[in-house]
């Protein structure tokens, strides 16, 4: 599942590409995405409105449109989104090379189709030939289009009032986001003395306690801090949770500027896998060689999920 840096990054490449638009049509062939409402209420609703700006809450990604409706995307295990003109190719250069052929982006659920306005400055001179040009691209129903790629159909689609959006159950029991300005040392120590007794590996994947890191990331963060995923917090000392809580605003700000980390199906907008899976030390690597001391990359289950650590390097 895509964790805090990879929707992090989607919504920056969305805030780039498609505010100001407006969804000119919706076309799905995944309506039980569609949280709520029928496919044609949906489309009904959000046809014609004008994306204002775009969000993260967590793992979740929230388009706020305009008459006060904004639409909740989360993207679960394999979603994600795919920003295409009307008049590109089906291909898309980053970096020199095609991404929007690739297999992982040909699950094609769900499509918003977007018209640009048309911006023009009160001092520029505009010619007979560029007016008619004006009216042209007016008449065009759409000139960019989001695709929403899932192959397992996990993701999930709802519209809500913009006011109503922190009312939302599964937005009411998140935890502080982990790279919140609220997200002080004060804040995370008071997790940790309030789950004295939990494991370290399982606090720091509970969204209801700190909300954006996973599997991915908690195994990363641990290692560089030195500190086993066992490790209960009551355990901890202040030193250590000092060194620990800078290396998780560390570790997912370099995520965010690598773009993510490409383990399995995500993708940017581009299509594009992200880059941070290139300098991971531990996720992942049970049975490799530790990069700081040789030892044994160990993989172990704790709370039902897999975390990698070197035995020797974290305590």
């Amino acid at each position: 599942m895509p964790e805090l840096p990879e929707v992090q990054t989607v919504v920056n490449d969305l805030n780039e590409k498609i505010k100001g638009d407006t969804i000119t049509d919706f076309w799905s062939e995944w309506p039980k995405a569609i949280k709520g409402k029928t496919l044609a209420v949906f489309k009904k609703e959000i046809v014609g409105r004008k994306i204002l700006g775009v969000r993260r809450i967590g793992k979740n990604i929230f388009v706020d449109l305009s008459g006060e409706k904004t639409l909740y995307l989360h993207l679960k295990m394999t979603g994600h989104l795919l920003i295409k003109s009307k008049v590109q190719s089906r291909k898309s250069k980053v970096d020199g090379k095609d991404y929007f052929e690739d297999r992982v982006n040909q699950y094609i659920r769900h499509k918003f189709y977007l018209k640009s306005e048309i911006r023009k400055s009160k001092s520029e001179t505009i010619s007979k030939t560029e007016t008619q040009n004006t009216k042209d691209k007016k008449n065009i129903k759409f000139n960019k289009v989001i695709e929403f790629s899932d192959v397992r159909k996990f993701a999930k689609i709802v519209l809500v009032d913009t006011d109503k959006v922190l009312e939302l159950p599964e937005i009411k029991a998140l935890g502080i986001d982990a790279v919140s300005p609220d997200f002080t040392f004060k804040k995370f120590n008071e997790i940790l003395d309030r789950k004295a007794k939990s494991p370290i590996g399982i606090i720091l994947m509970d969204q209801n306690l700190i909300a954006g890191i996973g599997n991915i990331y908690r195994s990363e963060i641990l290692f560089v801090a030195g500190i086993l995923p066992t490790r209960l917090a009551g355990n901890i000392s202040t030193i250590e949770r000092k060194k620990l809580f800078g290396w998780i605003g560390k570790i997912l700000r370099h995520a965010i500027k690598l773009r993510g980390t490409s383990d399995s199906d995500y993708r940017d907008t581009s299509g594009a896998p992200g880059g941070f899976q290139k300098v991971l030390k531990v996720y992942r690597k049970a049975g490799e060689k530790c990069q700081k001391c040789d030892t044994i990359i160990v993989r172990e289950t704790i709370g039902q999920r897999s975390v990698f650590f070197c035995p020797k390097c974290q305590k």
